[in-house]
C-alpha cells in the first residue's frame, strides 16, 4: 500500500512537472528575430522527418515540441501567421524561429530583409 501511495506521489509531480514546463512555452518575452529558411532546403528531410517546403506555414524552433503551432506575429506592422513547429533551429546567433518563406512573407511589408522582430506564442 505505501508502494502504491509513493508511486500515486511521483506521478502527480511528474505530471506538475510537465504542466509547468509547457507554461513556459505560452508566451514570450517580445524580442524574437524570426528569418526565413533558404530555398536549397525545399525537400530537405526536417528533424521531425518530414520532407521540408518554403511553401507551407512550418518553423524551425530549438525547444518546441514538433507539431506545436505558434503564433508569430510582426512586432513592425501587427501582421501574424500561425505555423506548425517541424524542425530544429534556427542556429545562426540571434534568431529565435526560422519559418517558411510563405510564412515570412506573409507578415512581412519589406521582401528584402531576411529577419524581423516577433513576438511568438503558443497558438490556441
Amino acid at each position: 500500500m505505501a508502494k502504491r501511495i509513493a508511486l500515486l506521489c511521483f506521478c502527480a509531480l511528474l505530471l506538475v512537472a510537465c504542466g509547468a514546463s509547457k507554461g513556459a512555452y505560452k508566451s514570450y518575452d517580445g524580442s524574437a528575430v524570426a528569418s526565413y529558411y533558404a530555398d536549397k532546403f525545399n525537400g530537405k528531410k526536417t528533424a521531425s522527418g518530414e520532407k521540408f517546403s518554403n511553401s507551407k506555414l512550418t518553423a524551425a524552433h530549438k525547444k518546441l515540441p514538433f507539431g506545436t503551432k505558434v503564433k508569430v506575429t510582426n512586432k513592425a506592422n501587427g501582421k501574424s501567421v500561425v505555423v506548425t513547429v517541424n524542425d530544429r533551429g534556427p542556429f545562426s546567433a540571434g534568431k529565435d524561429i526560422d519559418l517558411s518563406k510563405k510564412a515570412f512573407m506573409q507578415i512581412t511589408d519589406n521582401k528584402n530583409h531576411g529577419e524581423i522582430k516577433v513576438t511568438i506564442e503558443v497558438a490556441k
